[in-house]
């Protein structure tokens, strides 16, 4: 049994905390896909512009790949997101993966060998840890991290990247 760390970069940029409880309304956009709805990041590093466009300052740049984020616009080829601290901005949607991934948000969370609160510790998981979702029970989720060869099962409170009462399957 081990513990996983993990450390976040973004840099320049103010950023508020926010807890997510439940998606807004759907709306239509050019995608054709569900709006708000989780991603992830694909690049190693990705501007996070002020609007929709090259054109457009960089405010943030993600250098977290995997890292979840919420899609809450569209505009064209440019994906509106929001990142676990607040913070809102721009990305050309090719720095985006529709893999689903999520952040641990509580130090030293129990990875279970079987989705019940008596199951034997797989792992134990640090504050900011992405993980994989293989899926998502009322109160479950299945969870892998690959380069560590740790798969099993947490507490879906302990995760930012999926909304209450999402059912989330592989």
């Amino acid at each position: 049994m081990f513990v996983i760390m993990a450390s976040v970069t973004i840099a320049s940029g103010p950023a508020a905390a926010q807890q997510e409880t439940s998606p807004p309304a759907k709306a239509e956009n050019p995608s054709g896909l569900p709006i708000p709805r989780w991603v992830s990041i694909r690049a190693r590093e990705a501007n996070l512009r002020t609007g929709p466009g090259a054109r457009y300052p960089i405010d943030w740049v993600l250098q977290r790949r995997k890292l979840p984020a919420e899609i809450v616009g569209e505009f064209e080829n440019w994906r509106q997101i929001k990142v676990q601290d607040g913070t809102v901005g721009w990305v050309h949607k090719s720095m985006l993966s529709g893999k689903r991934t999520a952040t641990v948000t509580a130090a030293r969370v129990r990875v279970l060998q079987a989705p019940d609160t008596d199951a034997p510790v797989a792992a134990f998981l640090e504050d900011g840890v992405i993980v994989a979702l293989n899926g998502c029970e009322a109160t479950w989720c299945r969870i892998a991290i690959d380069s560590h060869g740790v798969d099993g099962w947490i507490a879906r409170s302990a995760l930012w990247g999926i909304y209450d009462g999402e059912a989330v399957k592989r």
